[in-house]
C-alpha cells in the first residue's frame, strides 16, 4: 500500500495517522491553490465576492486532498505557483525596463 501513495502523502504518513496526514495535506493543497489563484486570476474584487471564492476553493480543495493521496496533486500545484512566479517577476522586470527607456 506505500507505493500507491503520492510523495506529499507518504511524506504527512496518511497511512499511519490519517486524520492528522489529511488535514496537513488538504491544508498544503488550500495554499497553494489560493497562491495559483492570486497569481494567475485574482482580480480586485470587493471583501464579500472574495470570500466566497475563498470558500469555494476551499470546497474544491476537498476533492484533490483526496485525489491527491495517490496523485502528484501537490507536485503540480508546486510546479504551477513556481511558472507563476517566474512570470511575475520576469512582467515586473520587463516594466521597469520599459518605463525607464
Amino acid at each position: 500500500m506505500e507505493n500507491t501513495f503520492s510523495f506529499f502523502a507518504a511524506l504527512y504518513q496518511i497511512d499511519q495517522n490519517p486524520e492528522i496526514g489529511m488535514w496537513l495535506l488538504y491544508i498544503t493543497i488550500f495554499l497553494l491553490s489560493a497562491l495559483v489563484y492570486k497569481l494567475g486570476f485574482a482580480k480586485k474584487l470587493p471583501l464579500l465576492k472574495t470570500i466566497v471564492i475563498y470558500f469555494f476553493l476551499g470546497l474544491g480543495c476537498s476533492f484533490l486532498t483526496i485525489l491527491a493521496v495517490a496523485l502528484p496533486v501537490v507536485e503540480g500545484l508546486m510546479v504551477a505557483s513556481l511558472v507563476l512566479i517566474i512570470y511575475k517577476i520576469r512582467l515586473n522586470q520587463s516594466k521597469k525596463e520599459g518605463s525607464s527607456a
